[in-house]
């Protein structure tokens, strides 16, 4: 992986600051967060970084629609 695709996801994500270790689950979130990661970079709209957009999804449906909505076209 690209060193500053891991840099964005953790400070996005704070993927270092994961406590999921065991099994398959760390490999499985990784690939969570990328496609997160993805889906976040194509929306265009708001503009603030990756973190902000990421928290604004957590906290508006609407704008979380929006987001997924991205993902159809």
């Amino acid at each position: 992986m690209d060193h500053q695709v891991q840099w964005v996801l953790d400070i996005a994500f704070r993927e270092d600051e994961s406590r999921i270790r065991h099994g398959p689950a760390p490999e499985n979130f990784a690939i969570l967060r990328q496609i997160a990661l993805n889906v976040l970079r194509q929306e265009t709209t708001a503009k603030v970084g990756l973190k902000a957009k990421r928290l604004k999804a957590g906290w508006s449906e609407a704008y979380l629609l929006k987001v997924l909505s991205g993902l159809a076209k």
